[in-house]
């Protein structure tokens, strides 16, 4: 118990020298002595230097060992492959993306061992380096069949033996994980729910999703398809039936990156093409920018006032985008009012490319929205995460069941 104490307050704080562990775990200076020699021997712990600046000899800093052992994480979507390796520590050693191909490309298992091979490759390491691997995807794979379910726009990862032929191809510990349920890690361990055990996390990209963490951990459901709340009817959008065969839901239909285009159009505003994800985070970033600007478009740059017509344009669409945020507000609080009348959480992470891309703007009006709609009144933050959350959440699954098995020094 106390190695794992001295290696988790490294780990928190950095290298630190022998008298400070001690303080910071209660031990006398003996035994901390005893604790970092034995961690030193079992290639736990390394010295990374001496203190300076301080009066009488300069002490020995120890650190965590980072080559220790390494983990890996994969984020898989249906544009790319995302693989990263990262030692004990957490700093990400190797990185290799690979472009998801189309169909009748290389199959699942190929994506997934090029990527990670790629990964091993520039950290400058080898497959066999590597103790845990954690695969996210959307959707979930069911435990009673091993299937993929909740994610047919995936191609390739739906063949029945695929958890059994990715387990022959990597012979590590692999674990696969739904990619929002990911994002919701990274957040309790690095973000904006870090300390909290009851939260909800919306995902708003291509697709809606949601993690549900209850009494700290994550609730997945029966099928692993707790939190897929694309597919849910919600009032403002017509009754989908067969969401299954369909792809999509009513929560979908009303607040997914599909419906931003079109509520702009609605208002007049110019939509830059295409009707993807990325247009939709652009459109939401132009409408926060204008808001935030409070209608300072009728002052020009330099600080003097704009010619009337350019004054009123500005003006007129500061209104339309303020309202373009008002209905994507009032569609995602109509989701998440359901969400919250039933469990009742804690803290509400707004998260994704839309939710970013909105900004400071749309979350004040989520939850101005939600504190109507819904009788619990939880705390509304925008996500921390913002670099490859899926990712860092799969290398935050590896390396905590990583350190685990490598921090265990009872039976050394």
């Amino acid at each position: 118990m106390n190695d794992r104490a001295a290696l988790e307050l490294l780990l928190e704080h950095g290298p630190l020298s022998r008298a400070r562990i001690g303080k910071l775990t209660g031990l006398s200076k003996p035994t901390a002595s005893q604790l970092l020699a034995r961690l030193e021997a079992a290639g736990l712990v390394v010295v990374t230097g001496t203190s300076e600046g301080r009066p009488g000899p300069n002490a020995q800093l120890y650190g965590v060992n980072p080559r220790a052992a390494y983990a890996a994480g994969l984020d898989v979507n249906p544009r790319r492959v995302r693989a990263a390796v990262a030692d004990v520590t957490g700093a990400v050693a190797g990185e290799f993306v690979l472009p998801t191909p189309r169909r009748g490309g290389p199959g699942a298992v190929r994506q997934v061992t090029d990527a990670l091979d790629g990964a091993v490759k520039a950290a400058g390491l080898t497959r066999d380096d590597v103790r845990r691997v954690v695969i996210g995807t959307p959707g979930a794979f069911d435990p009673s069949t091993g299937r993929l379910r909740y994610a047919s726009h995936l191609p390739g990862w739906h063949a029945p033996r695929l958890l059994e032929e990715l387990a022959a191809a990597l012979p590590v510990p692999l674990e696969y994980e739904n990619d929002v349920n990911l994002v919701a890690v990274a957040e309790q361990r690095l973000g904006a729910a870090a300390g909290h055990r009851d939260f909800v996390l919306l995902w708003s990209e291509e697709g809606l999703g949601a993690a549900l963490v209850m009494g700290g951990r994550l609730h997945r459901g029966f099928t692993g398809g707790a939190g897929e709340v694309g597919f849910m009817p919600v009032p403002g959008a017509p009754l989908v039936r067969n969401v299954a065969k369909a792809g999509s839901g009513g929560f979908q239909e009303l607040t997914g990156a599909q419906a931003l285009p079109r509520l702009a159009r609605e208002l007049g505003l110019d939509v830059p093409p295409g009707d993807g994800p990325e247009a939709a985070a652009r459109l939401l970033r132009t409408a926060a920018g204008a808001v935030g600007a409070g209608g300072a478009g009728e002052v020009d740059g330099a600080g003097g006032a704009c010619g009337v017509s350019e004054g009123s344009r500005a003006a007129e669409d500061s209104g339309a985008y303020g309202a373009l945020l008002d209905a994507y507000a009032t569609g995602l609080a109509t989701g998440l009012a359901s969400l919250v009348a039933v469990l009742d959480p804690e803290l509400v992470v707004l998260s994704g490319d839309l939710a970013v891309a909105g900004g400071e703007p749309l979350r004040a009006r989520v939850a101005a929205e939600l504190a109507e709609l819904a009788a619990a009144r939880p705390r509304l933050v925008l996500g921390a995460v913002r670099e490859h959350p899926v990712l860092r959440g799969a290398l935050e699954a590896a390396l905590a069941a990583t350190r685990d098995e490598v921090f265990d020094t009872s039976a050394r």
